[in-house]
């Protein structure tokens, strides 16, 4: 069990705090990037340009004071251009690794779905096993290690769609929007001079950050809180206007997420309503609607909400039965 959450909840609203001095109006969003965080899981951003997506990232980074890396996806972008490559030195005769932006601790990868499924792959191995192979030689990637990749909704020519597999591997996929006219109002206001970016210092080290995910992983969940979230993912699989449900990754991703956001607001144990929260962002990226569905103008998003409105919490009774 967790000895102080009292200390770790402090530390945690310090990096909110210190990001909400960049992000105007984004608490949500800044909350569900340390979830992912915390959770050693991956975020997709999908939104429209100009709204704060790599702002986010760089605060992000700088609140936590770890190496922040951007990778600019384009349609020529080279494997080795993500992970590194190996140069003949002359002088050693020996051959030298340099790395490339995946090595870092925060990565942003920008507009991802406008390069190659050859070079997303690059990124993918990354993600999902914590290291990357150059050379034939596998090289680890540094603790902590987090990719924010973002996409553009609306642009689809020269564009590489993310295929199911790379998808998945996001604990959880979200959207920040456009800001409101007072919101937008207190930007100008902050921006008139010098960006607020510039002046950000770090109230976390690397290693309380790493501390913290490993203080994660002791929150308590109980076993209905467990079956309340395979009844959604199942829900998924039978569900009528669902080609493709959520796999068992989405429910151990779920599982995770809910962890890392009942840290996050103090407790160490899992609340039903942390899941029922985090479900349409951590869910709604892993399933296929058929072309019924979408004829009928339905969404991920909605299909889950009606899901998980439909889909009561179970009590120990039923899980024992």
């Amino acid at each position: 069990m967790i000895q102080d959450t009292t200390v770790y909840n402090q530390k945690i609203e310090r990096v909110i705090d210190n990001i909400n001095k960049v992000m105007i109006g984004k608490e949500e969003a800044a909350t569900l990037s340390l979830v992912a965080l915390l959770a050693n899981g991956h975020v997709l951003l999908e939104d429209v340009p100009g709204v704060g997506k790599t702002m986010l990232v760089r605060a992000l980074a700088k609140s936590l004071d770890c190496d922040f890396r951007r990778i600019q996806f384009t349609p020529d972008l080279l494997p080795s251009d993500v992970t590194g490559v190996s140069i003949y030195n002359p002088k050693t005769l020996e051959f030298e690794f340099r790395s490339g932006p995946i090595l870092g601790n925060i990565v942003l990868a920008d507009e991802i779905n406008r390069t190659s499924p050859k070079t997303q792959s690059a990124l993918l191995e990354g993600m999902e096993e914590s290291n990357v192979t150059v050379d034939g030689n596998t090289i680890k990637l540094k603790k902590p290690f987090f990719v924010m990749a973002t996409q553009n909704p609306i642009e689809y020519e020269g564009t590489y769609p993310l295929p199911e597999a790379q998808l998945d591997r996001f604990i959880l996929k979200m959207k920040m929007g456009y800001p409101s006219a007072e919101q937008e109002m207190q930007m100008l206001e902050r921006t008139s001079q010098n960006h607020p970016i510039e002046s950000l210092s770090a109230v976390m080290d690397k290693d309380a950050l790493v501390a913290l995910q490993e203080e994660v992983k002791n929150v308590y969940i109980d076993q209905n809180v467990r079956q309340y979230i395979i009844k959604l993912v199942n829900g998924t699989r039978h569900d009528r206007s669902i080609y493709l449900g959520v796999s068992p990754r989405g429910s151990i991703a779920l599982m995770k997420a809910a962890k890392a956001y009942a840290f996050i607001h103090g407790r160490d144990y899992v609340l039903p309503d942390d899941v029922k929260y985090l479900a349409p962002f951590i869910l709604a990226h892993r399933i296929i609607l058929n072309a019924e569905a979408m004829y009928d103008g339905l969404t991920s998003d909605l299909v889950i909400q009606t899901i998980v409105k439909d889909t009561h919490i179970p009590i120990r009774k039923e899980f024992d039965s």
